[in-house]
């Protein structure tokens, strides 16, 4: 039951992810109305930088792929542990209504990486 359990969640959370980072390419979905000016100027900031936001887009793609196929798991939530920590940074200080569902998210890859801790084991072994 708990692998079903994990398998919905990272699925979810994988296709949520491929979406965002869909969305960077092809600018399909509008912006929020009633998103924080501070966040509207960093995000404009952040598209004047060409290369930062394909990048992104490239690794939340990637990430909710390797996420979702059970044998990728483990390298699916270290790629998008970068990703999901700047998504809570930015939540906490600009748009705290926004948490909920980055705490949701941060939730699934933590489980994810708990359940393959033993993955993780050799690169900090001697």
């Amino acid at each position: 039951m708990k692998k079903i359990i994990l398998f919905v969640l990272c699925l979810l959370t994988g296709l949520m992810f491929i979406n965002a980072g869909l969305n960077k390419f092809f600018n399909y979905m509008p912006m929020p109305k009633d998103m924080p000016a501070e966040m509207v100027k960093v995000g404009q900031a952040y598209m004047t930088i060409g290369w930062l936001m394909p990048l992104v887009g490239a690794a939340e793609v990637i990430g909710g792929l390797l996420l979702i196929i059970p044998v990728t798991r483990a390298l699916g939530a270290v790629v998008l542990t970068p990703v999901l920590t700047g998504i809570l940074l930015s939540n906490i200080s600009m748009s705290p209504s926004a948490l909920p569902v980055s705490l949701a998210l941060t939730a699934v890859v933590i489980w994810v990486i708990i359940d393959n801790r033993e993955k993780y084991l050799p690169m900090i072994r001697k």
